[in-house]
This record gives C-alpha cells, structure tokens and sequence, in this order.
C-alpha cells in the first residue's frame, strides 16, 4: 500500500489558489482510478482508495489546514504501518517557476510550512515530494498563494496537475530517482512567465 497526500487548505475559499494544488493533483488521480474521497474523521482527513499505476494506494487530503498537515499525515502512516518509501507528498513550490515539476526523494522543508509539519510529526526527511511550481510574487508571498490563479496562470496550471498524475505514477512504478529524468525537465509555461501576474 502507497499513501498518497495531497497537500492544500480546505474549504472552497481555499479552491484555485496556488496553496491547493496537491488537493487538485489527488483529486486528478481519484478521477483517473473511479476513486470516491470519504471523511475520516480520527485522521483529520478526506481519503481514497483504489489502484493507481497498478499499485494499491490510500489517497489523503489533510483537512487540518497546510500548517498542521502531520497531524494527519502521522497518523494515517502509522495506522497502515507505512514506512517512509510508502510515502508521496504532492505539494506547491513557490520557489518553482509556474509550469514546472521537481521530484525530490527526501531533504528538507525548502520553508513549505505543510512538509515541516509531516517531517516534524513523522520525525524524517526521507519521503518522496512531488512539486508543483507556481512561482511568487515578491513582498507579497501570503497574498499569492493564497489568492485565486488569474486566468493565464490557471491554464499552465491544468498543464501541470495532468502532468503530475503521470509523475506520481512514475514515482510509485519506477521510484523517485528513475521519475526525476523523466518529469524534471517538465515546463508548461509559455515564453513569457505568467507566475507573477494576477488578473
């Protein structure tokens, strides 16, 4: 059994805006495999089960909000005595240009509050990331991934998530390093960046 996590804020303010997107990755995963989400209120959590790159896999969206997304995490890792290798996290990169995707076996929180959370909670670095760029708006970081994708911005991010299904299955088939040199060079976005413009 894989465990999936979609990293995001709940609540349908939060939808569409770039502190989301793990949630939007997961849920393109939960349609591509007729996967239906179900509460589950001792983990904190919305979960999914079904077969995904022909691996069993528990899809999860913490419903804590992103700075407490360990204390979902945790507990659905040790429920399903899950070791690290079992665990992908979906999350946004700031740091990463709008329309491109990181792969990552471990390291550290790279100042993502949600993954400082799951590596405080389950007391390792060493769980594959999948990253979704969205890129930044300079003196106004809270605002922007917090902040609804201007149209532009919202096509490139459609690009991604399709792609990131396809990255996730690699990594759970192939591993992280193997994904890496296929989904690393992914860019989505046009010439001209769009990750700063807001409509």
């Amino acid at each position: 059994m894989k465990i999936v996590v979609g990293l995001g804020n709940p609540g349908a303010q939060y939808a569409d805006t770039p502190h989301s997107v793990g949630f939007e990755a997961v849920d393109a995963i939960a349609a591509e495999i007729g996967a239906s989400w179900e509460p589950k209120k001792a983990f904190r959590c919305l979960m999914a089960r079904g077969v995904f790159a022909g691996v069993d896999v528990m899809l999860v969206k913490p419903q804590t909000f992103m700075n407490l997304s360990g204390d979902s995490v945790a507990p659905v890792v040790k429920y399903n005595n899950a070791t690290p290798a079992d665990l992908l996290v979906i999350q946004d990169d700031i740091d990463l240009p709008l329309g491109r995707i990181r792969i990552r076996a471990g390291g550290s929180c790279g100042g993502h509050n949600g993954i400082r959370n799951i590596i405080e909670r389950i007391g390792t670095q060493s769980f594959a990331r999948l990253k979704l760029g969205v890129g930044k708006e300079r003196g106004n970081v809270i605002g922007h991934v917090l902040g609804k994708f201007p149209p532009e911005a919202r096509k490139v991010m459609d690009e991604v998530v399709a792609e990131a299904v396809k990255a996730a299955a690699s990594i759970l088939r192939d591993g992280p390093e193997k994904a890496m040199n296929t989904f690393n060079a992914f860019n989505a976005a046009p010439p001209q960046d769009v990750a700063g413009r807001r409509g």
